[in-house]
């Protein structure tokens, strides 16, 4: 077996994100999303640190078992935590099936009261969004037919529209974040 083949990384076993109120969370990704809260523990120090900082972690489980996580620490929480972000800035896509499917989705939660538009086609994927609690945009996405041979299609070019993107937006982004900032391949542990 190829030695890059042993060090794969397998999946997300969880994404985490802040959240404003740990009940106003569940009621939206178990209530409404349909994710079951798998685990809720809260703590006094934060690990690795022992930092005293209470708060709440919160995991839904997902379809394929991994799961979306929050944290409900309101010591250090501020309400621009909280503003709306840009899709650009956070989101998440949750990926369903079909687009029926989808747009099953989309007519429960509006039912729910969470106004979820769509459905948006970007080619090889159709979505419907929407936001949580906490200002995170949240999507739900099916694959369209064309979606493998797009993939595979992009995958030998990604490399070079990256490369392409990068010379393009240099001189953008240095005026911006400095070079020091663009060219750092060495990144260390925040505080320590």
């Amino acid at each position: 077996m190829p030695e890059e083949a042993q060090n794969i990384l397998n999946n997300a076993n969880h994404t985490a994100y802040r959240c404003r109120d740990a009940e106003q969370t569940r009621w939206f990704y178990e209530d409404v999303l349909g994710l079951p809260l798998r685990i809720a523990f809260s703590e006094e120090n934060v690990p690795g640190t022992n930092e005293p900082t209470p708060f709440m972690h919160l995991f839904f489980q997902l379809g394929n078992g991994d799961f979306i996580a929050f944290f409900d620490e309101p010591t250090n929480a501020t309400p621009a935590h909280f503003a709306t972000a840009h899709s650009f800035d956070r989101h998440i896509a949750f990926e369903v099936d079909s687009e029926e499917e989808m747009l099953a989705w989309q007519k429960k939660i509006n039912e729910k009261g969470v106004m979820c538009l769509g459905p948006v086609d970007h080619g090889f994927l159709k979505s419907v969004y929407m936001y949580d609690p906490n200002g995170m945009q949240v999507e739900i996405t099916s694959k369209t037919p064309i979606y493998t041979e797009y993939a595979m299609e992009q995958g030998p070019k990604a490399r070079k529209n990256l490369d392409e993107w990068v010379q393009r937006t240099r001189e953008q982004k240095v005026g911006k974040f400095g070079a020091e900032a663009l060219d750092k391949r060495k990144i260390p542990y925040p505080g320590i």
